[in-house]
């Protein structure tokens, strides 16, 4: 089963305390930050905790991701080196281009045939797109290396490097946005949003949520814990939806039964693209304990009746 990555929430790298408790901030991954979040002075102190605590500390079940400074810097391949030796379950590669990918690839691949003895691939990336270029260059990048199962967007580091001011109403994002989730869609993989950087707009938050679960995001990156809850809520398939969902497929399963190719619903006629939507929402709700019932064993009856006692 694809692992939820709804929420990915950025932990400073050299704050031991906030490290610790990561497995308990609800997010489905925590983003361990060796690079913007840690001082020139700090890199080195900085690497050695994410290091140790990799090696030494409990995560339980929350999946821990590390972003490493760019690879062309000097900090950037001593991160590399020290996480491939504890194995994060993710590497976040910031400042993404194809060049980068493929050199960050080249140097896990030479790791592993060295270390691992060529084994099968282990070590999973993501992608920062955070420049004009790597918007532009999104489905190349995908393309560049099989370890990728992500991108998250950058919104403020883009927009800076468009040279326009970030806004509410994020008009200025509107096409990288887009650009990334199709890109993520047509490749199999995660899109994550960029994070929403006012931290009290509650409200402002969970708008910005549900734009981009809507415009095809997976997920979307917190910067502070109180963001997890609102953004979980964001990406909740709606109580309605679900219902609805559930009587398609129900209505699918007697068309079937009747040796129907087609059917209608409330009126209107039901197609595979239909179908197809309404498979995705219940699995998603399914594994967020919304509905019980299996709809592998086509269960449907179970499931909405579960649904109408109170689990949405």
């Amino acid at each position: 089963m694809k692992r939820l990555r709804r929420t990915m929430l950025f932990v400073p790298g050299n704050n031991p305390g906030m490290i610790q408790s990561a497995s308990v901030l609800g997010a489905d991954s925590v983003i361990l930050d060796l690079e913007d979040a840690v001082s020139l002075s700090e890199k080195d102190s900085a690497r050695k905790l994410v290091t140790k605590a990799l090696r030494s500390w409990s995560f339980k079940t929350t999946e821990v991701t590390v972003r490493i400074n760019p690879i062309t810097t000097v900090y950037g391949p001593l991160d590399l080196e020290a996480m491939l030796e504890v194995q994060p379950d993710i590497l976040l590669i910031p400042k993404a281009e194809v060049a980068s990918i493929q050199e960050v690839e080249a140097r896990i691949s030479a790791y592993e045939a060295a270390k691992l003895g060529g084994e099968a691939v282990r070590t999973k990336l993501f992608a920062l797109i955070e420049s004009a270029a790597g918007v532009e260059h999104v489905h190349e990048i995908l393309a560049s290396s099989p370890r990728l199962v992500g991108v998250l967007f950058g919104g403020e580091d883009y927009t800076s490097d468009m040279g326009v001011a970030r806004t509410m109403g994020g008009m200025e994002i509107e096409y990288a946005r887009n650009k990334v989730a199709v890109a993520c869609k047509v490749h199999g993989v995660d899109a994550v949003d960029t994070p929403f950087t006012d931290v009290d707009n509650h409200e402002g938050l969970l708008a910005d949520a549900r734009k981009a679960k809507a415009m095809g995001f997976t997920g979307k990156a917190a910067i502070n814990p109180r963001q997890v809850g609102i953004i979980h809520k964001g990406f909740a398939p709606d109580p309605v939806e679900v219902r609805y969902a559930l009587r398609v497929l129900e209505a699918m399963e007697e068309a079937e039964a009747e040796g129907k190719g087609v059917f209608s619903l409330d009126g209107k006629m039901v197609d595979a693209p239909i179908i197809q939507r309404a498979r995705q929402m219940v699995a998603l709700a399914e594994k967020l304990g919304m509905v019980k019932g299996s709809t592998a064993s086509k269960d449907t009856k179970n499931a909405n009746d579960s649904l109408e006692g109170g689990l949405v």
